[in-house]
């Protein structure tokens, strides 16, 4: 007679904790993100042929003995392990930054225009590195939202925050007339119905006198609550420039949309859009809705870019054709690759890299943009994936965090 036997339910295995950053990595990235902005200090400080031309070799030797020293990689172990650390290290960073320069209008102004141009990178990076849609108007989706603001500012009693978000969503509106082709086509496909778009943007713009045509608009003055952001700022005797209001309200905005990009990315929608990057047709096979992430991932990242865009128009308070051409596209989509595709936390110095280094080598006229290629050709030949390459994704709660 056979024995029966009870299967005893065995409880799940508790899921794995993260490794919690040890005092060596702790101290090691500090010690990076210390350099790094005095390094960042050094060059918005720079002036002379001299000291701009020291500081570009001295990176390109920083880089070469981390690279032979295989430094990148304890310290990518130890932003992985504390990336709260890493956040934090990035918001005071900038704050160190804007108090160092607090009276300096033009370090304040690049300041808040890296921010900003993050913050559109966030978005692409939504549509590039997640759900792997090719754009390339993201200067396009940027000027609607500046156009937006110009508009409404003159000719709307709205408050200003509100016209913010209305620039967000009025290039996630328009955005919507590109979704049909987008969902038709893959690839360069894709790519070339971006850039129809782009082009016809910019057109549009100058041929259209309601807007101001070639010569553009001018945007009244920003406020929020009566307060003007135009108007300059003195706390215990020491002046402010006006600039300070605009990299504080940009900061606030790239900290909510990286916010919003990461918590996107480790959910179950950031998941489905990974599939539907990887391989259209196995999502398809196992009942993921290629139509809806698609249309998801370009509807956010342009909503981010117009209302990073908004913000831009309202601070500069001047918007033209000029300033959203297929050369500012190309940018945008030069800070995503250098910064690592799928990668939120490359944005930022990949940001700073396109739109600093080419200004403090003006000294050099036309051929500074001859030297700023050839640094981001020899960055993507030693590092092909970006500054910070996208690791493996931990979907599984409890697992490390990258």
């Amino acid at each position: 007679m056979q024995k029966t036997t009870t299967a005893v339910p065995v409880p799940p295995a508790a899921p794995m904790a993260a490794p919690a950053a040890s005092p060596a990595s702790t101290a090691l990235l500090v010690g990076a993100m210390i350099l790094m902005t005095v390094y960042a200090w050094a060059i918005l400080h720079a002036e002379t042929q001299t000291e701009v031309i020291s500081l570009f070799i001295a990176a390109i030797v920083a880089a070469l003995i981390s690279r032979r020293t295989k430094l990148m990689k304890p310290l990518g172990e130890a932003a992985a392990a504390a990336p709260k650390l890493l956040g934090a290290g990035c918001v005071v960073a900038v704050l160190a930054l804007m108090l160092a320069f607090h009276d300096v209008h033009f370090a304040l102004l690049l300041l808040a225009t890296v921010l900003l141009y993050s913050v559109v990178g966030l978005g692409l990076n939504i549509q590039f590195g997640y759900c792997g849609i090719v754009n390339f108007a993201g200067a396009a989706f940027f000027g609607i939202g500046s156009y937006t603001a110009a508009v409404l500012s003159v000719h709307s009693p709205l408050p200003h925050l509100l016209i913010l978000a209305v620039g967000g969503l009025m290039a996630a509106l328009i955005g919507s007339l590109l979704i049909l082709p987008v969902l038709r086509t893959r690839g360069h496909y894709a790519a070339l119905v971006t850039i129809a778009f782009g082009i016809l943007f910019k057109n549009f713009l100058e041929v259209n006198d309601t807007l101001g045509g070639p010569q553009g608009l001018k945007i009244p003055t920003m406020k929020i609550f009566g307060w003007s952001l135009s108007d300059n700022i003195e706390i215990a005797g020491v002046e402010f420039s006006f600039y300070t209001n605009f990299v504080l309200l940009a900061l606030l905005l790239c900290v909510v949309s990286f916010v919003l990009v990461r918590r996107l990315e480790r959910s179950w929608i950031g998941l489905s859009m990974d599939m539907v990057r990887t391989d259209e047709v196995g999502a398809a096979v196992f009942g993921v809705q290629i139509a809806r992430w698609k249309i998801v991932a370009f509807t956010i990242g342009n909503f981010l870019a117009g209302l990073a865009g908004a913000t831009y128009g309202l601070m500069t308070g001047y918007v033209a054709p000029n300033n959203f051409t297929f050369a500012d596209s190309l940018i945008l989509v030069s800070i995503l690759i250098l910064g690592g595709i799928g990668n939120p936390w490359g944005i930022l110095p990949a940001a700073a890299i396109v739109l600093i280094l080419p200004e403090k080598l003006q000294f050099i006229q036309e051929y500074r943009f001859f030297l700023y290629a050839l640094l981001v050709i020899f960055i993507l030949l030693f590092r092909p994936d970006g500054l910070l390459p996208r690791t493996v994704r931990n979907y599984f709660p409890g697992r490390a965090k990258s």
